[in-house]
């Protein structure tokens, strides 16, 4: 058994809790991240020329079903101005550049302008194995690019614990593709097999690092929906036992 030289990280529900933002932007007075998104481009489009809300809102859902199939089935990740395209063309409509280049940074930015949490203790269990094992992020880009998902772990001050970042807009593969886990594999000099991954998904996480050799963990802390029936390696349920978890594995 190879020994473990590296570990990669999910970030959605492992480095962060997904929608823990959605809190902040209420006591703000703020739409949801969902309802700001649809009004963004029902206001961009009125401008242009007047259309019902209840269209827009349709075509966005129409747009964000078909993300979702290529996403799960086909394992990649548009970016945001290809889904704006989507719907744009599902609408029969178009937006001049700067207007639809205005719409796309509002659509990145938003989870770093108003962040989610990060997970309790992620910051000393990263620095305790930056000391140990290479690190890396490998995470889907849902929304918010990768580019922009740098700036929000640098704002954390977690970005200095990891030596390199896969993202899926980067790539042109999202998880379980196995070209994201490779593409970490690579970043970091080291082999599959001498690598795990960290993640809460079944799917996206355990599955694909397992077909490529890696070992897994899955870690539960913020979701743990995929525990039943799951085939990592060992599950977490916290950052403070995780350093003791990877390290069983090398056992």
């Amino acid at each position: 058994m190879a020994a473990i030289k590296a570990v990669s990280f999910d970030l959605w529900d492992t480095l962060v809790v997904d929608d823990s933002d959605e809190p902040k932007r209420q006591a703000r007075g703020l739409r949801t991240k969902r309802q700001e998104r649809r009004h963004l481009v029902w206001e961009a489009l009125n401008r242009q020329a007047v259309i019902p809300v209840e269209q827009v809102t349709l075509a966005y859902d129409v747009a964000d079903a078909a993300f979702n199939r290529v996403w799960h089935d086909q394992h990649v990740t548009w970016t945001i101005r290809e889904r704006l395209l989507v719907l744009l063309a599902g609408l029969g409509r178009n937006l001049p550049e700067p207007e639809l280049d205005t719409l796309v940074r509002r659509h990145e930015t938003m989870e770093v302008d108003i962040p989610p949490d990060l997970i309790s203790g992620v910051g000393e269990a990263l620095a305790d194995l930056h000391e140990r094992y290479k690190l890396c992020v490998v995470s889907d880009a849902i929304v918010t690019p990768g580019r922009e998902l740098r700036r929000l772990l640098g704002s954390y001050g977690l970005a200095r614990f990891f030596d390199a970042f896969i993202f899926s807009d980067e790539v042109g593969h999202s998880k379980p593709s196995p070209e994201m886990f490779r593409a970490a594999a690579k970043a970091l000099g080291v082999d599959l097999p001498s690598m795990v991954h960290v993640g809460d998904r079944q799917h996206n996480d355990v599955a694909g690092a397992k077909s490529l050799g890696m070992k897994t963990v899955l870690f539960i802390a913020a979701r743990a929906v995929d525990r039943p029936g799951n085939t990592a390696d060992a599950v977490c349920e916290r950052y403070q036992d995780l350093g003791r978890t990877i390290a069983a594995l090398n056992r």
